[in-house]
C-alpha cells in the first residue's frame, strides 16, 4: 500500500467514524456534510471524492459491514455453531459503536431490516421442516421468528453494554436457536 492509499483509508475511516459518533449525538436528518468534514477534519471534497452524499456514505458504511459478516460466516460455515457464534459476537463487540448506533441508538430505521433478511437467507438452508420437531410447519416462519429474536437480543447486549463475553452470548443463544431449529 502506498503512502497515498494510506491517506486515502484513513480519510475514509475518520469520515465513517464521523458519521458514527455524529448519528449517536443527533438524527441522520439534522446531520450536514459540513459536520462530518469538520469532525472528520477534513474537507467536504474529500467526502465528494468517496461518496456522492451523506445517504450514500450511510449506504455504503451499512454495506461494509454486512459484507464482512457475510464473510465471517463463510469462513466459518464448517466449524460448529457456538465458535462460528462466538466469531460474530467478538464482530459486534469489535464494531460496538456502529452496532449499537444502528440497531439500539435509532441510527438507521433500515438498517435493522437489512441485517433481518441478512439472518433470513444464513439460516434458510439449517432449517428442516421435512421431518422431527419442525415437520409441517411453514420454513420462512421459523426462519423469520429465529431471526427477529436473534437481532433482538444482539440489541439488548449491545444496549446494556454487553453484559455478558461474546463467548456466553454464543453459547446461549446457540442452544437456544437449535432448540428451534
Amino acid at each position: 500500500m502506498t503512502k497515498v492509499d494510506r491517506r486515502i483509508a484513513k480519510s475514509q475511516e475518520a469520515i465513517k467514524n464521523a458519521l458514527i459518533e455524529l448519528m449517536n449525538e443527533k438524527q441522520f436528518d439534522q446531520i450536514t456534510l459540513q459536520e462530518i468534514s469538520d469532525r472528520a477534519n477534513v474537507n467536504r471534497r474529500t467526502i465528494y471524492l468517496h461518496y456522492t452524499d451523506k445517504f450514500d456514505l450511510l449506504d455504503k458504511l451499512i454495506e461494509e459491514h454486512i459484507n464482512k459478516l457475510e464473510e465471517l460466516f463463510e469462513e466459518l460455515s464448517e466449524v460448529d455453531f457456538i465458535t462460528s457464534g462466538q466469531a460474530i459476537f467478538e464482530y459486534f463487540q469489535k464494531n460496538y459503536l456502529f452496532f449499537s448506533t444502528m440497531l439500539v441508538g435509532g441510527g438507521s430505521h433500515n438498517f435493522r431490516a437489512q441485517y433481518i433478511e441478512f439472518s433470513v437467507e444464513l439460516l434458510k438452508s439449517e432449517v428442516n421442516t421435512a421431518d422431527g420437531k419442525n415437520k409441517g410447519l411453514s420454513e420462512e416462519i421459523i426462519v423469520r421468528f429465529v431471526s427477529a429474536a436473534y437481532v433482538e437480543v444482539v440489541e439488548w447486549w449491545l444496549k446494556n453494554e454487553m453484559p455478558y463475553p461474546p463467548r456466553v452470548m454464543a453459547e446461549q443463544v446457540g442452544l437456544l436457536i437449535k432448540r428451534i431449529m
